[in-house]
Order: structure tokens, then sequence, then C-alpha cells
């Protein structure tokens, strides 16, 4: 079934989806703060661009927004201008913000009141899982509002899940985001160490790969990390912003975070080499 998207924020994650869906046979209309990069997406899949997020959910059901962070998906949800401004009762809008579960509940609180449903819904697999279709998505939300528009999430996703009530897919994002935390410096602990002790640490991989010990920062990261290649993927500034969400969220719930809190300190260390902008995996260079 066609549907009439509207999308808000054309990133490096944001861009891809879009296009996805205008691929699947989908009307879409976007809107992105620097003109330039919405008329760039314009001119690759033949869709529409609007002036404001007010416009661009004016000729949609579905809103699709993906920008980065509370603040901006506050200034983009609301105002004379925002998405709200436009939209009608029974549109759904999909938050794939990485944001805190606090903003997705008071979104979900103002989209109820006129009538249109929200879910926060984060993904996970980066530039290159965004470029080929093939994200995570972790859902927050009402199940009928989940059900109607994940064909659409289906468009660049291979897989998605509702988890919960509004705000549960930030806060699975957040245990997503701590789990690669570890995963990323114990990798980089671990190349450290088998350099040091004089070992072929490609042909160590090799082995410890198909072992209990895999993961996806292994098979993705470790060839770039020996040749000390880190100007690509997903920013360390990022990641430092979405472990402060869920540090903070661990203040909140009564969890506590020791290895977390480390590791995101480690990446104060990367930015403060001028790393911001490197990938997760420059936790090597500290080493």
């Amino acid at each position: 079934m066609v549907q009439k998207i509207a999308f808000i924020g054309l990133g490096v994650m944001g861009y891809p989806m879009a296009g996805h869906c205008k691929k699947s046979g989908h009307e879409v209309t976007v809107f992105n703060r620097t003109i330039t990069k919405a008329q760039a997406w314009v001119d690759e899949f033949s869709g529409n661009r609007v002036a404001t997020p007010k416009l661009a959910a004016e000729q949609a059901n579905v809103i699709l927004i993906c920008v980065g962070n509370d603040d901006d998906l506050r200034s983009v949800m609301l105002g004379e201008h925002g998405v709200l401004a436009g939209v009608n009762a029974g549109d759904i809008i999909v938050d794939h913000t990485t944001a805190s579960a606090e903003v997705a509940r008071e979104m979900a609180i103002i989209c109820s009141e006129v009538g249109v449903g929200f879910l926060d819904a984060p993904v996970s697999g980066g530039q290159a899982g965004a470029e080929n279709g093939q994200l995570t998505v972790m859902v927050g939300g009402q199940k009928d509002h989940f059900n109607s528009v994940e064909p659409v999430i289906d468009c660049y996703a291979k897989f998605s899940q509702l988890l919960g009530a509004v705000g549960s897919g930030q806060l699975a994002k957040m245990m997503n985001q701590i789990c690669i935390a570890g995963a990323v410096q114990g990798l980089a602990e671990a190349l450290s160490f088998g350099k040091n002790a004089g070992l072929d640490c490609r042909a160590v991989i090799d082995v410890i790969s198909k072992g209990a010990a895999q993961s996806w920062q292994m098979e993705n990261r470790f060839e770039t990390m020996l040749a000390g290649q880190f100007d690509f993927g997903f920013a360390v500034d990022w990641m430092r912003k979405d472990l402060d969400i869920a540090l903070n969220e661990a203040k909140t719930n009564g969890s506590t975070l020791p290895l977390t809190a480390l590791v995101d300190q480690f990446y104060a260390d990367v930015q403060r080499r001028g790393g911001g902008r490197w990938d997760t995996s420059s936790l090597l260079t500290r080493l």
C-alpha cells in the first residue's frame, strides 16, 4: 500500500532511509535544515522537498524523523512551523532519533492530545546499515500504531520489534550502546595486547572470531583498527552523546554502569586528541 511519507532530517542515516522509502514506491516529501542537502536528495530520488516540517507533515500520513538529539526533536516537532502544526488526526509519527526516553514520552503526550500516534524508534546498524536497508529498529509505543507503519519501516530495516510503551525504544537503544562501548574497548585492548606480544593479530582474530569472543565490532572493525584508519563510521561525538543519555537514565532508574562511565571517559580522551569525528573503534589510539 502506497503511503504519503514525510521524512524530516537527511543526515548520514536519514538520507538513505528516505531514499529506500521512495524506491519502495511511496510518495516522499523531505525537509532538511540544509536546503542543498534536501535538493540533492530530490535530484537523486525524484521526491519533493519543502521549506518547513509543517509543510512536510501536511502532505503525509506517516511522518518519519531522524535528527540529532532531544533539542533537535523538539525544534522540528513544535512551534508554528513544526510537524505538529501540520499533522492531521490519525497520522503517525515515527521518531528514529537517538534521544532520551523522557523526550519520547513528552512528545507522545502532545501527539495524543491532537489524535496523532507517536513511536520512538531508534535504529542500530550505522551508515552502512542505512545505505543497505539493513537497520535494526527498536520501537516503543502502541501496537496498532506499530502495525500500521511496520511495512514502511521494512523499507530500510532488516528487523524491527515493538518492545513496550513509548520510551521503550530509547531505553533499548541505551542498552545497545552500553554493549557496544564494552565490546569496542575489549577489542581495542586485545589488539594492543596482541601487538605488544608480537602476535599476528589478523591470524589470531581469524581464530577467535569463530568462537565465543566473536562480535560485530570484531568482524567489521579489526582490519581498520590495525591499519590505523578511523576517519569513517559512527563518530565518537555521537557515541558520547548516546552514552550521556544512558548514564543519565541510569541515575533515574537506580542502575550502576561503571564500565560505561569508564569507556565514556576514554572517548573523552579521544576527543581531546582531535578524534571527535573518528569512528568509535578509535579507542585503540589511546593504547
